[in-house]
């Protein structure tokens, strides 16, 4: 996996594939290798482009973030690659990367995917920091009584089969706890105008689960609504990894929007 320096930190990143550039960025404690349903899938069709963010997988840490800077790191990996342009898809935090990677870079922006997201306008309330690094702390206790609403988060719809295999990656998935409690501070700290969520005329689409625990599906909706160039796909009865538990589908909505896009350049 090759790695590049950026904003001092040291990112892995890897590319496959030929033709049509898409950038994958994933979500909060995530490394790039919870992208496997979208890389098997894709691994002929599309140029892949994905990468660890700071503080998981094989890269680096630092002891302070944002999300600015993280989408600073998209952008370096971008050109790591020798890619000017590319459809950025996101998930989760890296949906809110990818919509600021769209705000800031819209020359490298074919469109924008954003999964399991929403706009962290100045009106939504913020956690507190301390309580964040509580949390992080006594999460190896909690992990046993981890909450069984909606099949534990992943939706009623998602098949028990996905479900198990997506636990098994996510157990062996590496990060640091540095890393990671930035990641949401970084979270905590970010915030964008509806003005600027609106400037975005990108083509875009919204994809979220009508049982999304850690990102409300009105989160999603709103986000739809925000963006002047977007559409809106829902996933009923699936949650926060809508793309694990109904990885055909949402791929599918996928690879047509960005076919759609492609005929329109």
């Amino acid at each position: 996996m090759p790695e590049i320096m950026s904003n001092g930190t040291r990112i892995h990143w890897d590319q496959s594939g030929r033709g049509t550039p898409v950038l994958l960025i994933m979500g909060h404690r995530y490394s790039s290798a919870m992208w496997y349903p979208v890389l098997e899938a894709w691994k002929d069709r599309y140029h892949l482009i994905w990468f660890d963010n700071q503080g998981t997988g094989q890269s680096g840490a630092r002891s302070k973030t944002s999300v600015a800077e993280m989408t600073s790191d998209a952008l370096n990996v971008l050109r790591a690659a020798g890619v000017d342009s590319a459809h950025v898809y996101g998930v989760s935090m890296g949906g809110g990367i990818a919509l600021e990677f769209g705000i800031r870079y819209p020359e490298h922006t074919r469109s924008l995917i954003l999964g399991c997201t929403m706009a962290k306008t100045p009106d939504i309330p913020p956690r507190p920091k301390w309580l964040v690094s509580i949390l992080y702390r006594v999460l190896p206790l909690l992990k046993g009584l981890a909450s069984k609403k909606f099949k534990g988060g992943y939706g009623d719809a998602a098949p028990d089969d996905a479900i198990a295999r997506d636990k098994v990656m996510l157990d062996k998935d590496p990060f640091s706890m540095k890393g990671v409690i930035a990641q949401s501070h970084a979270i905590i700290d970010y915030s964008v105008t509806p003005g600027e969520v609106a400037g975005v005329t990108l083509p875009a689409i919204v994809l979220h689960g009508t049982q999304d625990l850690a990102v409300p599906y009105e989160g999603g909706k709103t986000l739809s609504e925000m963006l002047p160039n977007a559409r809106l796909v829902t996933f009923p009865d699936l949650g926060h990894n809508y793309f694990v538990g109904a990885a055909e589908r949402a791929n599918a909505e996928v690879e047509r929007f960005i076919e759609e896009v492609e005929q329109a350049r």
